[in-house]
């Protein structure tokens, strides 16, 4: 089981299927388009740093030898992956003033792209210091639940607990995995996942995070955890169609697949 029984899904603003009936062709380019960068820049933590400045529009390469590495990126990745986010301009042009000072919901296309490599080379870097940590949780979007029947969890202690109510649910699906591997799974509603990070953080040696998010917020909790000394791992949400991006909660999906590649 790769997505949600091949059904095709369209986010507010992207969609990992792009034009394909499955998730599988966007992982393989993505992973494909890393590894002609790092031909560029074969230091992964470098190339991470000069994608993270070339998405705040900085010039990240002015004393660097390479000066055309930012442009090649960009351009490169505007080629790849725009089918992949074809509802950004559209979602940027309709977002009301009101809510233009979510910088998620602000987040521009060439970022999206941006970002899907960024997420890619923090799993590359990361992921045996993630299988290493003595103290091993994911956080799993709550829109990945089956909306059919009512969502049985309980509270946990850092976040709710699936009690697995219908194995079509992908928060069952993916709970069920990660326990495979002595991750503890929780599906994540907080907000304040800064305050829930330094928390766990001071209970534990040595700390490693998984995320299943939306693209952008995916990035965003990489970031944290980085900053409080936390492994990050992360598998995006084949499209965004939360309530947050929608106004309701949408059936979403992520790539089954891609999870255990990323665990074993």
């Amino acid at each position: 089981m790769t997505n949600q029984g091949n059904k095709i899904l369209k986010g507010k603003t992207y969609s990992l299927f792009g034009n394909h009936e499955s998730t599988d062709e966007y992982y393989r380019v993505i992973r494909e388009l890393t590894d002609l960068f790092l031909k560029r820049c074969p230091d992964e933590k470098s190339l991470l740093l000069h994608i993270r400045k070339a998405g705040g529009g900085r010039s990240s390469l002015s004393k660097a030898h390479d000066s055309s590495l930012i442009p090649f990126i960009k351009k490169t990745l505007t080629e790849s992956l725009s089918l992949y986010t074809e509802g950004v301009r559209k979602h940027l042009r309709d977002l009301p003033l009101s809510r233009r000072l979510d910088s998620i919901l602000r987040t521009k296309e060439v970022q999206y792209h941006l970002y899907m490599i960024e997420i890619e080379l923090v799993n590359r870097i990361y992921k045996e210091a993630f299988r290493n940590s003595k103290y091993k949780f994911a956080l799993i979007a709550h829109c990945l639940r089956d909306f059919r029947p009512d969502c049985r969890s309980i509270e946990g202690d850092i976040e709710t607990i699936c009690r697995g109510c219908t194995k079509e649910c992908f928060i069952h699906i993916g709970s069920v995995l990660l326990k495979k591997y002595n991750i503890h799974p929780y599906i994540s509603l907080s907000m304040d996942l800064d305050k829930l990070f330094k928390k766990i953080r001071a209970e534990h040696q040595s700390v490693g995070a998984l995320g299943i998010a939306c693209v952008p917020e995916l990035v965003s909790g990489m970031r944290l955890c980085l900053k409080l000394d936390i492994a990050p791992v992360g598998i995006p949400l084949d499209a965004n169609r939360c309530a947050r991006w929608m106004g309701q909660a949408n059936e979403s999906s992520f790539n089954i697949e891609e999870l255990e590649r990323l665990l074993k």
